[in-house]
Formats: structure tokens, sequence, C-alpha cells
């Protein structure tokens, strides 16, 4: 799978011996996860106009900097 103009090297865990597939599979969505891909993922099933791509990182921002004053005072 390759999007434009961009190289993504696909994830891949190793299985140790004796390994169940559960504990790789969990490993696996653990780094898919932590690697962001799901999400770039979900981001690029449709457009978004540049406008809304602003309109939701300010609705964003504004959420963490409502979060960071009300948490400050601990």
């Amino acid at each position: 799978m390759s999007w434009r103009g961009s190289d993504h090297a696909l994830t891949e865990i190793k299985l140790k011996k004796g390994d169940s597939v559960e504990k790789a599979l969990r490993r696996l969505k653990k780094r898919i996860d932590r690697e962001g891909t799901l999400k770039e993922v979900r981001n690029h099933r449709h457009f978004e106009k540049p406008s809304e791509r602003r309109r939701r990182k300010m609705k964003v921002a504004r959420f963490s900097a409502m979060l960071s004053a009300r948490y400050a005072d601990l």
C-alpha cells in the first residue's frame, strides 16, 4: 500500500518461540496504535478541505487548552 509520494513500511512483529497468536495480535495492535497508522487510514477515508482541517485542529487545540487550564492548579 503506498500513498501519494510517501513510503510507508508495513508494520510487522516477530513471533517469539512459544508465543501465542493472541499475544502477538495484542503486540501488533499496540504498535499500530503507537504509530498512529489506524488514525491515518481513517483520516484518508474521505477528502477533507483545508478549512475543515484548520477548524478541526483549532477545536482540538481549544479542548487541550481547556484541559490544561482546568488541571493547572493540581
